[in-house]
Parts: C-alpha cells; sequence; structure tokens
C-alpha cells in the first residue's frame, strides 16, 4: 500500500461513495465457498472494530489501516487463500482494491461487546446485518457467541445470534457462528478453553435458529480436540487466535485437529498478518501446507 493508494480510497469514499455498491456488483463471485482440495482458508481481520490492535508483542500492530490492507492484499494473492472475514470497513477497502474477487467474502455481524467494557457479554450487533451481507454480495456472517452462566446479559446475545442465523439462513447465506463458554475474571472477560466447556458451547451453538442448514462453527484449538469436534455434525473452522509464541507446535495442533471429518479449514488473522519474522507469505503458505 503506497500514500497515493490510500489517498484514492480516501478521496473515492469523499466524491464517489457510490463506488464501494458499484465495486460489489461487479465483484466475481466464486461458485461455491468450500475450495477444489474441500477446505477453506479465511484471513480474519475484524479485530480493530473492537478496539483490539494487538499482535504479539506489538500492542499497536493493527492499528494503521494502510499496514493492515498491505497485509491483507498480501495474503489473499497467495494461491490457496480462499477469502477474508472483516467488517465493511475493512471488506469495502478490500473492494475498492480489487483484492476479493474469486474470494469468499464473510461480513463479521456483532462488534457491540468491547473488550474491557462493564457490557462486554452484551455483544450487539453494530456491524453487518443479514440484508446487508445480502446487498453486498457477501458470502455470509460471522457472530460471536459468549456465554457467561454468570452474566443475565447473555441471553440477549444469544437471541440476536439465534435471529442473525435465521435471517442468514432465509437468503441461504452462511451463518459462522464462534461459541465460547466465558467468565468475568478481575473485571475481563475470559473464554473457559477447557475441552469440557468448548464442547458445550458447540452444542448450544448448534441448537440455535430454526435451521442449522447454513450454520458453520468456528472454534478454537484445544486439548482433546476430537471429543470438542464430536460434540456436533456442524462444519467447523478452526480460529488462530493470538501470534503464537511456538508457531511450529501451532501449526502441529491445528494439523492434527483438521484430520476429524467436520474440521472443514482454517479462519486466522494475526498468526498470519503479523507474524513474528514479519513474513507474511512464508506464513500463509505454512498454513496453506496443512490444508
Amino acid at each position: 500500500m503506497t500514500a497515493s493508494s490510500v489517498a484514492e480510497i480516501v478521496e473515492t469514499r469523499i466524491h464517489r461513495p457510490e463506488a464501494i455498491a458499484e465495486a460489489a456488483g461487479r465483484r466475481k463471485r466464486r461458485a461455491s465457498p468450500i475450495g477444489p482440495n474441500g477446505r477453506l482458508f479465511i484471513v480474519a481481520a475484524d479485530h480493530p472494530a473492537r478496539g483490539v490492535f494487538r499482535a504479539g508483542a506489538d500492542g499497536d500492530a493493527m492499528r494503521d489501516r494502510a499496514l493492515l490492507l498491505e497485509r491483507l492484499c498480501i495474503a489473499l494473492s497467495r494461491p490457496g487463500v480462499d477469502g477474508v472475514l472483516a467488517t465493511a470497513d475493512v471488506v469495502e477497502d478490500l473492494l475498492l482494491l480489487g483484492a476479493l474477487d474469486d474470494k469468499v467474502a464473510i461480513g463479521s455481524m456483532n462488534r457491540g461487546g468491547l473488550a474491557g467494557t462493564v457490557f462486554e457479554i452484551d455483544d450487539r450487533f453494530t456491524g453487518y446485518d443479514a440484508e446487508g451481507i445480502a446487498a453486498m454480495g457477501l458470502d455470509g456472517g460471522k457472530m460471536l457467541l459468549r456465554i457467561d452462566p454468570g452474566d443475565p446479559a447473555t441471553v440477549a446475545t444469544m437471541q440476536a445470534c439465534a435471529h442473525a442465523v435465521d435471517e442468514l439462513a432465509g437468503r441461504r447465506l452462511l451463518a459462522l457462528v464462534e461459541p465460547f463458554i466465558a467468565h468475568r475474571v478481575d473485571g475481563r472477560i475470559r473464554n473457559d478453553l477447557r475441552a469440557d466447556a468448548v464442547g458445550r458451547a458447540v452444542a448450544i451453538a448448534s441448537g440455535l435458529g430454526r435451521t442449522s442448514a447454513y450454520t458453520w462453527l468456528k472454534l478454537p484449538v484445544v486439548e482433546d480436540m476430537e471429543r470438542v469436534l464430536s460434540a456436533s455434525t456442524l462444519p467447523a473452522l478452526l480460529l488462530g487466535g493470538e501470534v503464537p509464541e511456538d508457531p511450529d507446535a501451532t501449526f502441529a495442533a491445528w494439523q492434527q485437529a483438521m484430520r476429524h471429518p467436520t474440521a472443514r479449514g482454517l479462519v486466522i488473522g494475526r498468526a498470519v498478518l503479523f507474524p513474528v519474522d514479519g513474513d507474511v507469505e512464508s506464513a500463509v503458505d505454512t498454513v496453506i501446507g496443512l490444508l
């Protein structure tokens, strides 16, 4: 990304905002989200909309939008990368850059549960809705469902997720649900990554809505992952999470989990966009090798 590229995006947003919808209408879409190898590799970039910029030791890694877009374009250009998961602002920047042809585009829906806030578990749908996803020709929507047994606000988010599943399914669009059992510890929400807790979250998420026909799951890789994945017949994408301190061990865990029949791909953001050595192409190609 050059300064002129950023300036061009800004000028378009000022003088021709309708160009975003035009670019979405021109976008060449894939016949099916799943790639020819039966797997799906999505790069995630919806963290900034929740006010999260950290990647590894760098607390501001994702703050610079031009740098983020540059790394996204590098990742999306690699053979084997199927698409992106992002909020509307990032998706629209990528549309204007022409980076989403023949790619899967998944819109991030609920970004209201800002990290570190007292209302974090009340994760309202402040991003895409199903109508907007369909209007922009995207392929589906992703939602985060954190279930805190001690916080009554959980049920509002759960109900909103069920409604989003219905609205997406009614348009035959993918509903990607990311469920966790969570607890507030020292004032902050912490996800419970024990296999029993993740398996319980899987079962709850699988039952959302009036149909699960278009529902997929987005799950962390934890110990005893086979038992977790066996809790549902819904297809699952494994999430990458933070930049790993030991990439080899992390890649091995992903590869092991991918042997389960419900594990159909990966959704990875910071681990490939901001790897420890800074080499985005190498990080992406390593993950593609696992698939």
